[in-house]
């Protein structure tokens, strides 16, 4: 592999971890009590980090066994699949406490739109 590509696939990765990072402090203060991260800044960096792993190596494995949930459901399993993401961060990284699916759910949500938002803004530019 080349230095470009390499370099290409780091930022790519390092795009993920701030938008998840991002993603999972705005999921938090809007959620309040459903999602704890002891108010350190540290913790969402690093919840940011795993889940970055974890939407790179195991949701796109998930996504492909649950195809036909997906399809049947036109699309809506997706958020199921993106919040059972976000409980998986959160039991694999102690210091990040989701309360149950629902709210595991809408962070999951939150996180898609602020990904979305941020590549529309830095697209327009």
């Amino acid at each position: 592999m080349n230095d470009k590509r390499k370099l290409s696939l780091l930022a790519r990765f390092a795009f993920r971890w701030f938008v998840s990072s991002l993603g999972l402090w705005i999921a938090a203060g809007l959620l309040g009590d459903s999602i704890d991260y002891q108010s350190k800044l540290r913790v969402i960096v690093i919840a940011g980090f795993v889940l970055a792993i974890v939407n790179t190596i195991i949701k796109p494995v998930v996504v492909i066994l649950s195809l036909p949930a997906i399809l049947f459901s036109l699309g809506l399993f997706m958020i199921v699949i993106n919040g059972l993401m976000v409980l998986l961060v959160s039991a694999l990284y102690e210091p990040l406490h989701v309360n149950n699916l629902g709210a595991a759910m809408l962070a999951g949500m939150i996180i898609g739109l602020v990904n979305y938002l941020v590549l529309t803004i830095l697209e327009d530019e």
